[in-house]
């Protein structure tokens, strides 16, 4: 196994992720809890004490004092929890997208859109999933401890009250599942939404340049109608919950009233001990927090469920060899790579002899990128395996595979905070500047405002000046230098200035492309077709092929 398993993220795993500070936040609502229990209590009391003429001081400073403690650990509450939700959504973001560059061979199945929404907004609902669970419990203690209460003053008292509650419990279990599903469901089109925007962004210029300004708009805009729609679904479960609590509330409520009158009428119950019942039957079945909560938890569980599809991604693991001397021989051994029902490469066998120069072509979709990738480990063969200088690249540490073998594509997507980080992330300088001259960016870097250090999103460039920094990026392996199709977009001159630069180092490369010039002047070719070797061999032996010259006529 070349992937490292863990344990699948669930809404109970994020919850216990958070549990650093959800021992305060239950402090803190179990106290304010109890002190809601009690103010009924105190209150009662001082009524009693009213109507018979006594001292109500004490009772009413209890009352107070308890209105205090409820204002205190709403504060505590409210604080923890932000900081809990920020963490857990920070510590979540952290995760997934560690597992997303951990993954490469894997992220294909995503829409870069839909996954920075799961990042973003997925991430913060999810990241209430400790808070909520926490203020879900804290929840049920109100009308539980209403009905101890209740119990404690006459059980008849408690009867009429469990009839509401049961009838409360129905309408926020139908709430629940029905918020759970609306959530689920307007996130999945939130995403599908910013993956068609960021589809668009990417080619905005050639949207402006084609005059489809408005179909764009449409195609972006296309889910709109379902967002509206799950969203309508989650206000009119609200509206559904608010209509069922305003009978099963005040059910509630009047039973209670009702047997409390009764008892009164036959002095089994003090006026206070009246009050105190009809507070409790109010507490209890009121559904203004309750129905906020259940939402909270719903929307935290949907995130829950879409942002593991992401954790679920195994990262690649690594072995913990080094690499022995050599020249940085390649070889695929009977190699297979599948994706899904679909078999992008079958049954590969090659042996590149180190320093050589192999040019890879064939017509798109024969294979070749996908060869590439494997060539550095970017993906995994589904059987077969890979090897340089005879040591299987799974069995290598990170370290080692990553300085002796690299790549550079035709369209490199560059990351940094300047030019330089572009370049050579993490490299000394003079490194980076070794390898700019190498593949001829070093002018370009030079005639900047700050040269190397001009911030990247402000660094012009043309699709031959990326090329060239992606280049620089890959320069510093030091066995095998992979580019497919990576001088496409530079002139001729310039692209056999870069090839005479990595034939002085010594490097092993291998070369995807579709110039007939470049591929006379390696050392072998290799001839893709559907995913398997169709031939290898010098150029101008394939050449009399007319397959083979088909592959070149662009």
């Amino acid at each position: 196994m070349t992937d490292t398993a863990e344990r699948p993220l669930t809404f109970r795993a994020v919850v216990r992720q958070s549990r650093a500070r959800l021992p305060l936040i239950g402090a803190a609502s179990l106290l304010g809890s109890l002190g809601t229990l009690a103010l009924p209590l105190a209150l009662a009391a001082a009524v009693d004490a009213i109507a018979a003429g006594g001292d109500a001081r004490i009772p009413v400073a209890i009352a107070a004092g308890l209105v205090l403690l409820g204002v205190a650990c709403d504060l505590v509450e409210s604080t923890a929890s932000t900081t809990c939700t920020a963490d857990a959504a920070a510590r979540l973001r952290t995760g997934m997208v560690r597992r997303l560059l951990g993954a490469p061979h894997r992220i294909g199945r995503f829409d870069t859109g839909d996954l920075v929404a799961r990042i973003s907004a997925g991430a913060a609902d999810a990241a209430h999933a400790g808070p909520s669970a926490v203020g879900a419990v804290a929840a049920a203690l109100p009308p539980l401890g209403s009905l101890v209460i209740l119990v404690w003053l006459d059980w008849r008292l408690a009867a009429a009250f469990a009839v509401g509650l049961t009838l409360v419990a129905l309408v926020l279990r139908l709430f629940a599942k029905q918020t759970a599903t609306a959530a689920l469901h307007y996130q999945a089109a939130q995403g599908d939404m910013a993956a068609r925007l960021t589809e668009a962004l990417d080619g905005a210029r050639t949207i402006a340049a084609a005059g489809t300004l408005g179909a764009e708009t449409r195609r972006v805009l296309t889910g709109l109608p379902a967002l509206a729609e799950h969203g309508r679904a989650t206000w009119k479960a609200l509206s559904a919950a608010g209509a069922r609590a305003a009978i099963a509330g005040p059910l509630a409520t009047i039973g209670v009233l009702v047997v409390a009158g009764f008892l009164l009428a036959d002095g089994r119950l003090s006026t206070g001990e009246l009050l105190a019942a009809a507070q409790y039957a109010m507490m209890g079945a009121g559904l203004g927090s309750l129905t906020g909560i259940v939402a909270a938890v719903a929307r935290s569980r949907a995130a829950v469920a879409r942002i593991a599809e992401v954790h679920d991604l195994s990262a690649m693991s690594y072995g913990t060899e080094a690499l022995p001397p050599g020249e940085g021989n390649l070889a695929f051994q009977a190699v297979t790579v599948r994706v899904g029902d679909r078999v992008l490469l079958h049954d590969i066998t090659l042996d590149i002899p180190g320093g050589a120069t192999a040019a890879v072509v064939g017509k798109a979709g024969s294979g070749k990128s996908t060869l590439a990738e494997t060539a550095v480990r970017l993906r995994d063969p589904d059987s077969g395996e890979v090897t340089l200088d005879g040591r299987p690249l799974p069995s290598l540490a990170r370290t080692d595979l990553r300085r002796a073998a690299s790549l550079a594509t035709a369209r490199p997507a560059l990351a940094g905070a300047t030019l330089a980080d572009a370049m050579g992330p993490g490299r000394p300088r003079d490194e980076v500047h070794a390898a700019a001259e190498a593949v001829g960016a070093h002018d370009f870097a030079t005639r900047l405002p700050a040269a190397y250090d001009t911030p990247l999103p402000e660094v012009p460039m043309s699709g031959g000046e990326a090329q060239r920094i992606g280049l620089a990026r890959a320069w510093h392996a030091d066995r095998l230098l992979v580019l497919d199709d990576a001088t496409s977009s530079l002139d001729l001159l310039s692209a056999d200035r870069i090839e005479e630069s990595l034939a002085a180092t010594g490097r092993t490369r291998l070369m995807v492309t579709y110039d007939a010039a470049l591929a006379a002047r390696a050392d072998l070719v290799v001839w893709l077709a559907d995913g398997s070797v169709r031939a290898t061999g010098p150029h101008d032996v394939l050449w009399s092929n007319p397959e083979y010259r088909a592959v070149f006529a662009r």
